[in-house]
């Protein structure tokens, strides 16, 4: 069987997508598959968690510098875990049928979403899936579709072929096998920063509340964020910024 008959698993956002709600108006609405594990091209960030022996543990790949925030929050709580691989199986669906696993997502979303933020966890793991949710927004013209992803050689081919619709938004994530891609074709891009000075360094304005990612415009800098191994430089920076930058639940 391809596909569970228990539905996919949206959620709501933390207190960074509760900001852009209100600044825009509409509920926001989150969709998540495993960290990791759906992420052909994360290097920088690649962590995944991996269930041995029925306990979850963090694991970073060989080029990690900062580990993935979402992959340890599914180490931390099991529904998480669970719901992010169930939906994964809109992956396996669509590589049999892009229209069929189109359609499931489209018969998925929340009534009431007025915004989607695709992958809180995750990345499009292959060209179908990234069909399928191409095709999903097209289904639902009223609702604005946004998503940071690695995987720049599908959104290559999406625009060449004019696939993307203008309720579909995408901004290239810094830190992948694929990063030549982004200048290459002028991608607006977002990047993971370690400190505030750094982004005046880089001239990039930092994204607090996901405003920037859910517009179309220029590049943007994200402040280093969720569990970091201990006594990295990635950990040293989160314990510099205070704070600054943490976007857990109210």
């Amino acid at each position: 069987m391809l596909f569970s008959q228990k539905p996919l698993v949206f959620g709501k956002g933390n207190a960074k997508l509760d900001k852009l709600a209100k600044k825009l108006g509409k509920p926001v609405y989150t969709f998540s598959v495993l960290s990791g594990h759906t992420c052909p091209y994360a290097k920088e960030c690649h962590s995944q968690a991996v269930e041995i022996d029925g306990r979850l543990s963090i694991v970073d790949g060989p080029h990690t510098q900062f580990r993935c925030f979402s992959a340890s929050q599914e180490v931390l709580f099991r529904n998480v875990y669970n719901s992010r691989k169930h939906n994964g199986r809109i992956i396996a669906l669509a590589a049999v049928s892009v229209e069929r696993a189109a359609n499931v997502l489209a018969a998925s979303i929340p009534k009431k979403a007025g915004i989607i933020r695709i992958h809180v966890g995750g990345d499009f793991q292959t060209k179908n899936y990234f069909a399928a949710w191409l095709e999903c927004a097209k289904k639902h013209p009223k609702v604005l579709f946004y998503a940071y992803t690695k995987s720049l050689p599908f959104w290559i081919w999406a625009k060449q072929e004019k696939l993307i619709p203008k309720n579909f938004v995408l901004t290239a994530s810094y830190g992948g096998y694929q990063d030549k891609l982004i200048s290459r074709h002028r991608l607006r891009y977002a990047k993971v920063v370690f400190s505030q000075a750094e982004a005046s360094r880089l001239n990039l304005a930092i994204d607090h509340d996901d405003s920037h990612a859910a517009k179309s415009g220029k590049s943007f800098a994200l402040l280093i964020h969720g569990v970091q191994p201990k006594d990295s430089q990635a950990s040293k920076a989160l314990k510099a910024l205070r704070g600054i930058g943490s976007y857990g639940k109210k």
